[in-house]
């Protein structure tokens, strides 16, 4: 069974605002789709400077993107000397977007499963939230294409995460979000455990953290269109014990103390 209702792919474009916008992708073997991921980005918001993290891709992913970036000002190609994970991949974006001086900064996969469409409501909430994510558990949010075995394993992560973290948000694992970099450089980018899949969950708690106000707007996850889930048994097992210490630290107020010191500093400068 699918979940969620059929949405429209005819939303207007952003027009440009005074907000410089970074889109991250991170790519492993993504060349069959990332050159029509970035046109449909441009689609939704030409404004968009789009970086692509590609993590030296058997399949000439980085290549493909130098030539991509020759010819359009708006696309960035951060090359990496191997596969060194999503999270890791998301770090380096953001540092990029801090470094560079950009206010906001959305993260979304290179396969087609968090489609472009949604562009417009995830940067339209950023009016009144700090950090949007495209939620699949929001009403009018849902997923294609997913096993029922992938559904309740994300929607019981997503309920210890509610639990521990005292967060509440539907979605605490989709990786489909906009960030206000501001609120980024106040995180606690410095004691990050998460290398892979817990990394999004332990993001937003950084986040969450240093203050941040956080919103879902819906989305309909679709699984992968091309490629194979690069997410092994291993990694699920580890991402997921992260998540039990990491709650357990948010349950006892552990990070607390240095997030308010943290945000302190920030508000020096």
């Amino acid at each position: 069974m699918q979940e969620g209702m059929p949405e429209s792919n005819n939303r207007p474009a952003l027009s440009a605002p005074a907000e410089r916008l970074l889109v991250n992708v991170a790519t492993y073997n993504e060349r069959e789709n990332i050159a029509q991921l970035i046109e449909e980005i441009h689609q939704f918001a030409p404004h968009a400077d789009v970086l692509v993290v590609d993590d030296n891709s058997p399949d000439g992913t980085g290549k493909l993107m130098d030539e991509l970036a020759a010819r359009d000002p708006r696309v960035h190609v951060l090359h990496r000397a191997g596969k060194l994970g999503l999270g890791t991949a998301i770090l380096a974006a953001v540092n990029y977007a801090m470094d560079h001086d950009y206010d906001l900064m959305v993260n979304m996969d290179a396969d087609f499963s968090h489609s472009p469409r949604y562009l417009p409501e995830v940067l339209g909430g950023m009016a009144k939230n700090d950090v949007m994510i495209g939620s699949r558990y929001v009403p009018g949010g849902g997923s294609k294409n997913w096993p029922l075995s992938r559904r309740t394993i994300s929607k019981t992560v997503n309920a210890i995460v509610r639990l521990l973290f005292r967060m509440q948000v539907r979605d605490a694992s989709g990786g489909y979000r906009c960030y206000r970099v501001a609120k980024l450089r106040q995180s606690l980018l410095d004691q990050f455990w998460s290398r892979g899949y817990s990394f999004q969950q332990e993001l937003l708690y950084r986040c969450h953290l240093a203050g941040s106000r956080l919103g879902e707007t819906p989305i309909i996850f679709d699984n992968r269109k091309f490629g194979k889930s690069k997410v092994s048994p291993k990694e699920s097992i580890r991402s997921l014990s992260l998540i039990l210490y990491l709650g357990m630290r948010s349950l006892f107020g552990i990070d607390k103390e240095a997030a308010r010191r943290k945000r302190d500093e920030a508000g020096k400068y």
